[in-house]
């Protein structure tokens, strides 16, 4: 197992250097300079020439990548052109709102697709079954941004349950730990009810077909005859097969996760990297949002490698070698 896992881990040096050179040079060669969101408009040409130059702006695309990916493997992912700071320090103060974020998406879809899909696959063809597949088609065709829009101005903006934006209530002097967790659910919710509707929905309807497959086997019929309890039958055998293919598509929808997590913090203010992200693109911020791409990267690649070892522990047929 550690052999194997290992060799994962080594085939993801060649992944980060090609996801790292394309998304360098397309950056680079999109439109905009990003010396005009940082200088005065009026500098003299010779000193945005000089600018540039210390920047090394001037240099070829390549050769600038190259001494990118020098700096970097050095643990130096360079400075913010906005703020001046080392960018490693910028990631850290947005990482762990985002991890916080994404973290607790995870929990509570996981938490709530399994008992939902189980109960309707059980609940097949009833009108229990037609609600939950009408909730999950809606929650499939309603886009993140809309919902999100709709949340504040029903929750937030009339009925004032929510607060509109942020991490936490800064106003309150000297808070408890107990203050600060319930101040940071408060405003975690909106963009957590977001995330969650987003993802629930096609999980559940895997996670139902699972489960009506998996009914209509002969050995849960044998099962039956001999006499076994429905409960025993549905959370023993039928939970932990029907479960394999939800810990696949969870993988996959790490990066969906991670990516749209751009659009909830911007719109919602959550001080992650996805609002980082997007403040950076409109910046120009090039250090910035080449260190947001190389963690993001790193969080989807490990993601998905615990999924296929989650996969594995789950069904041990799974051949190893699979990882």
């Amino acid at each position: 197992m550690i052999l194997i896992l290992a060799k994962r881990l080594v085939t993801m040096v060649p992944m980060m250097l090609g996801i790292t050179a394309v998304s360098f040079i397309l950056m680079h060669l999109a439109p905009g300079d990003p010396l005009a969101m940082m200088v005065d408009p009026s500098i003299h040409e010779s000193d945005l020439t000089q600018i540039r130059e210390n920047l090394g702006l001037n240099q070829p695309i390549w050769v600038q990548y190259w001494r990118w990916l020098g700096a970097v493997i050095q643990g130096n992912f360079g400075y913010s052109y906005v703020t001046g700071q080392p960018v490693v320090h910028v990631i850290a103060d947005r990482l762990p709102a985002t991890l916080l974020l994404s973290g607790f998406t995870i929990i509570v879809i996981l938490g709530i697709t399994f008992p939902l899909g189980i109960w309707a696959g059980y609940k097949a063809n009833t009108a229990v079954d037609h609600w939950i597949t009408v909730f999950t088609f809606i929650g499939m065709s309603i886009p993140s941004f809309w919902l999100a829009l709709v949340l504040l101005l029903v929750l937030s903006v009339q009925l004032e349950w929510f607060p509109l934006s942020g991490f936490q209530n800064y106003a309150v002097l000297d808070p408890t730990v107990w203050q600060q967790s319930l101040s940071v659910m408060h405003h975690m919710a909106l963009p957590l009810i977001t995330s969650v509707l987003g993802g629930l929905a096609g999980l559940t309807r895997y996670h139902r077909s699972g489960v009506v497959s998996i009914l209509n086997r002969m050995h849960i019929t044998a099962a039956r005859a001999r006499g076994i309890s429905q409960s025993r039958i549905l959370f023993k055998h039928v939970a932990k097969n029907a479960g394999l293919p939800i810990i696949t598509l969870m993988g996959l929808m790490i990066p969906g996760l991670i990516g749209g997590s751009f659009v909830i913090e911007y719109i919602f203010a959550w001080p992650g990297m996805g609002q980082l992200g997007v403040s950076s693109v409109f910046a120009r911020d090039y250090p910035v949002l080449m260190a947001i791409l190389v963690v993001s990267s790193l969080l989807i690649m490990i993601g998905t490698l615990v999924s296929d070892i989650a996969y594995q522990w789950v069904d041990p047929r799974v051949g190893r070698t699979s990882l």
